[in-house]
């Protein structure tokens, strides 16, 4: 009976925690929307440029990027085409969120491999539904 109470011949689940690459370049944005991504249980990295973009998705192995295309050094388009041609990366889901509000650029963008286009500015409710969905999308 003990066994039936513990559910011992269950395997358990165990929760892994999601991680996330933020890569916004505007302090104010990055560490707002990081905060409120680590409040919500998940894990972040966040970038300020894009120069270590390849070596940080190696290193910390994000299930999801948030990515903006205005960056210091390098175009967000030219990333999301990067991502595209490496087939170990491009299974990750991408998420722009962008101050560029015009609709070629977010037909550009998700030509080019983006999930989900989101204008500045944004409510971060809404980023986290997107979220969920997109976790859940990817786990059916």
């Amino acid at each position: 009976m003990t066994a039936q109470l513990l559910n011992i011949d269950q395997p358990l689940r165990s929760h892994k925690v999601k991680r996330i690459l933020l890569v916004e370049d505007h302090y104010l944005n990055r560490i707002l929307m990081s905060d409120y991504l680590t409040y919500c249980g998940y894990d972040v990295q966040s970038l300020s440029e894009g120069s270590a973009f390849f070596s940080t998705i190696e290193k910390f192995e994000p299930d999801l990027m948030l990515l903006d295309l205005k960056l210091p050094d390098i175009d967000g388009y030219s990333l999301l085409k990067q991502v595209q041609q490496k087939p170990d990366f491009s299974k990750i889901p991408i998420i722009v969120v962008s101050a560029f509000a015009f609709k070629a650029d977010q037909e550009r963008a998700l030509s080019l491999g983006a999930r989900r286009y989101f204008v500045k500015p944004l409510k971060l409710k809404d980023l986290i539904l997107t979220i969920e969905e997109e976790f859940s999308f990817c786990h059916r």
